[in-house]
């Protein structure tokens, strides 16, 4: 995977989001019973789950390029 393809203004606004969304999303993900605060078996589903959507996109972009 290359390193430093996008600048670094890109790689910010990528990983910005509304403050309600991202306070949301760490309700989810806390635990109180967690030494780092949050629930790692929690958050490595959210993060599948994304991956996995972002992998069902990417098929129908490829699917929908070779189809024309």
């Amino acid at each position: 995977m290359k390193q430093g393809t996008g600048s670094p203004q890109t790689t910010r606004q990528a990983l910005e989001m509304a403050r309600d969304e991202a306070e949301a999303i760490a309700e989810v993900i806390r635990s109180e019973a967690s030494p780092v605060g949050i629930d790692a078996g929690k958050t490595h589903v959210i993060i599948i789950q994304k991956l996995l959507e972002i992998e069902r996109r990417l098929e129908r972009i490829e699917s929908r390029l070779c189809d024309s």
